[in-house]
């Protein structure tokens, strides 16, 4: 796609220019604290504490971090009933959930990963439902 394209060819879409990092946000640099924000506590603390709320970086970042925590808790949840289910099989439903639980584990850490690094880099990366969701918390408030 040209670089200087304002819609997708594809589908119609508005390109947007993607929204960097600059300079501070209290004492840590933005990047950082988009970072930072990956993690659960920070990211509370983040929406608590006076510099950080304000900024819509870090805020963006902490919204889609718990929301993404909160897709984990159900994905965990739904693991638990597969789990459950799948262990009326003798030996290959053990096996089963094992596999498929290590295969969401994998991409679920890979994803976090992901993001963590895009925040270091200065970027807004969205997922697809999360980072609409945090988008529309971080301008709604």
């Amino acid at each position: 796609m040209p670089d200087a394209a304002g819609f997708c060819p594809g589908c119609g879409r508005a390109m947007g220019a993607v929204e960097r990092a600059r300079g501070t946000v209290g004492v840590l640099p933005e990047a950082f604290a988009g970072a930072l924000a990956y993690f659960l506590l920070p990211a509370i603390g983040f929406l608590l504490v006076e510099p950080y709320k304000k900024n819509r970086f870090v805020r963006f970042h902490s919204f889609q971090c718990l929301g993404l925590c909160l897709v984990g808790l159900v994905l965990g949840a739904m693991l638990r009933v597969a789990g459950f289910t799948l262990f009326f099989i003798p030996a290959l439903g053990r096996l089963l959930f094992l596999l498929f639980s290590m295969v969401v584990s994998l991409a679920f850490f890979v994803v976090w990963v992901v993001l963590v690094v895009k925040a270091l880099q200065g970027e807004m990366f969205k997922l697809p439902l999360v980072g609409d969701l945090a988008e529309r918390k971080t301008t709604s408030s």
